[in-house]
């Protein structure tokens, strides 16, 4: 099978699992080809498959997996599709399949976490329409009460911290903007046809960007500190790196680039690679 074939297989079933929802315009708009061979490509997917596969359902416009479908060219993990959200414009992580010298390179995988495609479609339903999900969530913080009546969500954002993926939405009980993890839905979700009561313009935290400013732990030898920078992209002159993060991603973000907060002086300098440098609400 050729290369290329190979990966529009691959996005057929990403797409078709996660979203439960595939067209011809998402094989165009992936690899700039016309609507007749991306018609083709999923016609002949569809032929070639053994068992359960796709079908064309006219109330969604676009063709739909099968009771039992099973894919065979991805591994049904969640995060191959979230990883196609998070890089909507770059599919270079897709030629992972096709490694030409595979002694060569050797990526390491983190651990992943069990999703349901149905929980992450649900979501991915109400975010886009602008709606409400009821469902149950397990919390590490508190138990949930024996009648356990479920909560009310209005998500707006899914979001890859770096270890795992979460939604950002509107908690109906806790009245608040709140992150939940992905992996810790219990059961299904249920899609309400009634609006968000909070909209993502709303999210105040979610919207306000902070300025952030990394360095090299100062305890470090100034030889060490250059090699630190070098290794993070830093600049050369004022060794340190800026960006501008949203305040509700802030602690994920510290977290992802090793930053204790706050600095812990007990531990020694060469565990703490970075540390924050400045931090302030961008104007």
């Amino acid at each position: 099978m050729r290369v290329d074939q190979r990966l529009r297989y691959r996005l057929i079933e990403i797409i078709a699992l996660w979203e439960g929802r595939l067209t011809t315009n998402h094989l165009c708009q992936a690899f700039d080809i016309g609507r007749q061979q991306a018609s083709k490509d999923i016609n002949t997917y569809i032929r070639e498959s053994s068992g359960a596969s796709l079908e064309y359902d006219r109330s969604l416009k676009g063709y739909k997996p099968a009771k039992g479908f099973m894919p065979r060219f991805c591994k049904g993990h969640v995060d191959e599709y979230l990883q196609l959200l998070d890089r909507h414009d770059d599919l270079g992580d897709m030629l992972s399949l096709t490694s030409l010298q595979p002694d060569a390179t050797h990526y390491m995988d983190a651990p992943s976490r069990y999703v349901s495609p149905q929980v992450v479609r649900t979501l991915i339903q109400a975010a886009r329409q602008g709606l409400t999900v009821e469902g149950h969530y397990e919390s590490l913080s508190a138990a949930p009460p024996q009648d356990d009546p479920g909560r009310l969500l209005a998500p707006h954002t899914l979001v890859y911290n770096g270890f795992r993926w979460h939604v950002r939405a509107w908690c109906e009980k806790n009245q608040q903007f709140r992150d939940f993890v992905i992996s810790r839905f219990r059961g299904e979700l249920s899609l309400e046809q009634r609006p968000s009561g909070r909209r993502k313009e709303e999210d105040t935290i979610w919207n306000r960007q902070i300025d952030v400013e990394l360095i090299p732990n100062p305890r470090l030898e100034e030889r060490q500190r250059r090699i630190i920078a070098r290794d993070y992209g830093m600049d050369p002159d004022t060794l340190s790196r800026s960006e501008q993060v949203s305040e509700a991603l802030l602690p994920y973000y510290l977290k992802r680039w090793d930053v204790s907060e706050p600095y812990n002086n007990t531990m020694p300098a060469e565990h703490q690679h970075l540390v924050l440098g400045s931090i302030s609400e961008s104007s």
